[in-house]
């Protein structure tokens, strides 16, 4: 079967994936991995960068024994999913990501990282503060959502997918977007669309950013055929 590995977005977690990874495992062999200080991973001692999620990865692929796998990337799983394909492609037989945010500057990271203060969420939102400490019940949630800010703020400073970095990308990409994604705009996914050799544009009606509302066997039949068609033609752009 073949191998695929679902990677959550920023202050996410593995669990959040197990209907995902339920829906597809009939099919291939899923594996799901919790970033460092997310879930029951501890806080690492050093700062949250894009680059330690991707080492993330890599160790994970290493401890399971996995030389190739697909990967769907979620949100910020998405931005890891394709930073790491630039550095190790030979790792990857192809990346699926949704609701990954392209367009980082400094302008675009003080706007999300203002969304990232905990007292206020706290305050203003109780009850997703109340699911933050659930899902990372193995460290201060507030610490991971400030960890979190500070990693989109390097981003704004120096992002990896770039005009220059992006055409170097040559594996079966699919970038999926809602079209009442209010993070994530179809614009900026359609411009990394652009600069991608081979990759396929989905926008999918009717659809918010977060994860939790999506349709897990909708999701799943889209992973499964953008995997079939990757295998096909694995070097023609194709939007939907």
């Amino acid at each position: 079967m073949e191998n695929v590995l679902l990677l959550h977005g920023a202050l996410g977690s593995a669990a959040m994936l197990k209907p995902l990874k339920e829906a597809l495992q009939d099919t291939y062999s899923v594996f799901t991995m919790d970033f460092s200080g997310h879930g029951d991973k501890a806080l690492p001692q050093e700062p949250f960068a894009m680059q330690l999620f991707v080492k993330d990865i890599l160790r994970f692929l290493d401890q399971e024994s996995i030389e190739s796998t697909h990967i769907f990337g979620y949100s910020m799983g998405g931005y890891a999913a394709l930073s790491l394909g630039l550095q190790h492609p030979q790792r990857i037989r192809s990346i699926y990501t949704l609701a990954t945010k392209f367009a980082w500057s400094e302008e675009t990271a003080e706007k999300e990282t203002k969304l990232l203060n905990p007292e206020r969420v706290e305050e203003k939102v109780p009850a997703f503060a109340a699911r933050l400490a659930l899902r990372h019940s193995s460290q201060d949630w507030r610490q991971v959502m400030r960890s979190t800010a500070g990693m989109m703020q390097k981003l704004g400073k120096s992002p990896i997918l770039t005009t220059e970095t992006l055409p170097k990308l040559t594996l079966p990409v699919q970038l999926a977007v809602g079209d009442h994604d209010s993070m994530v705009s179809i614009d900026e996914t359609l411009w990394a669309y652009r600069l991608l050799p081979n990759a396929y544009l989905q926008v999918l009606p009717d659809t918010r950013h977060p994860f939790e509302t999506l349709s897990v066997q909708n999701l799943s039949e889209q992973i499964r055929q953008f995997i079939q068609r990757a295998a096909v033609n694995p070097t023609v752009k194709f939007s939907l």
